[in-house]
């Protein structure tokens, strides 16, 4: 969370036992987070398993050196529906993969796993 956060929402949180920490002024910084948590936690290695806009904003910061997707036999094009990254700037290029493994399952999906090149 950023430094503007409500105190209701900090007391809320250690109400529940729920950690937390502080990353970022305006906005959280989630590279600072990942820097807080690599040295304050010794955290080496974490899935983000986000929505579209949490997903995006970790590919945009360069947080990311693995996707692991698992795609079922369906489709859903729905606008309310989350994609899989969203929310990153127009003037930024795509991101390159690396195709690490694929595995297929009696049911007909598919998991993949990319290596950000």
């Amino acid at each position: 969370m950023s430094q503007k956060v409500s105190r209701d929402y900090i007391d809320y949180l250690n109400g529940q036992g729920i950690s937390w920490i502080v990353a970022g002024k305006d906005h959280i910084d989630l590279r600072k987070a990942m820097d807080i948590l690599a040295t304050e936690f010794h955290v080496k290695r974490l899935a983000i398993v986000g929505g579209g806009k949490i997903n995006g904003g970790f590919l945009d910061a360069g947080l990311i050196d693995e996707l692991s997707i698992l795609i079922g036999p369906g489709a859903d094009g729905r606008s309310t529906e989350p994609s899989l990254f969203d929310g990153r700037p127009a003037d930024r290029n795509p991101i390159a993969l690396k195709l690490k493994s694929t595995k297929a399952y009696p049911d007909e999906a598919v998991w993949l796993r990319y290596l950000i090149k």
